[in-house]
């Protein structure tokens, strides 16, 4: 029960990150708000997973741009 108290979680949506740096009891509140408002593709992750994301996501980008195509969204 310890890791759930720890300000270790992410929230992502389709849209990108929402939050990080939650506890889970926060992170599963945020995600409640997001299912309210319609949000698709929410999921809680460890920070390190969200920051894992982030990174695959700028490089995809980066690589896109070069390439001359658009990021997907």
């Amino acid at each position: 029960m310890g890791e759930l108290n720890e300000q270790r979680w992410a929230v992502l949506s389709a849209r990108g990150c929402e939050a990080m740096g939650l506890t889970y009891v926060e992170a599963a509140e945020l995600m409640r708000r997001l299912v309210r408002e319609k949000v698709s593709g929410i999921c809680v992750i460890t920070d390190d997973a969200a920051h894992r994301v982030s990174l695959t996501e700028n490089s995809t980008a980066r690589q896109s741009r070069r390439n001359g195509l658009r990021p997907r969204r």
